[in-house]
């Protein structure tokens, strides 16, 4: 065996061998702990959603509203501090208002875009839940429009519906 066959790895060799691997291990790091902020992140504003959404059902259930352009206050959910504000607004219908329920990480004096937003409705206008069950919409029978053709005597090329 010659002298040149039976030699090892030059020192150049192995160094440059780490630096391969160095790099590659810390774009692996990094995008590991991009994965982990977007989860943290992801996690933040669900917790937010369903804070935002039981928010807007105490709304809902606390009829009739208080006469205020809105409130807010602080809650603890999944062992952290939460705050939110319910603002109300008036809409064209004068006996219905709209409510948006904003919600942010943390305490009140936090200055950021919060983390979720709700919006919805309350007012004596707003359907009792199953009311829309009164129509028949198998059918398509609706309640006759004020001078339209009543339901004993559809329009003509109703689908779904016989003289």
């Amino acid at each position: 065996m010659s002298e040149r066959g039976a030699r090892g790895f030059t020192l150049v060799e192995v160094l440059v061998a780490l630096l391969i691997v160095a790099l590659g291990l810390a774009a692996l790091m990094t995008t590991i702990g991009s994965a982990a902020n977007t989860s943290a992140i992801l996690r933040d504003k669900t917790l937010a959603e369903w804070i935002a959404m039981n928010r807007l059902v105490e709304v809902r259930l606390s009829l009739p509203q208080s006469g205020g352009h809105g409130n807010h206050g602080t809650l603890r959910f999944a062992n952290r501090e939460w705050h939110y504000d319910t603002r109300y607004a008036n809409t064209t219908v004068p006996s219905m208002r709209r409510v948006t329920v904003r919600v942010w990480a943390g305490k009140r004096d936090t200055k950021r875009a919060p983390l979720a937003e709700a919006i919805g409705f309350v007012g004596s206008d707003v359907a009792p839940p199953g009311s829309s069950n009164a129509v028949d919409w198998t059918t398509g029978s609706v309640p006759a429009a004020p001078g339209a053709a009543s339901s004993a005597n559809p329009a003509p090329g109703v689908p779904g519906v016989t003289p």
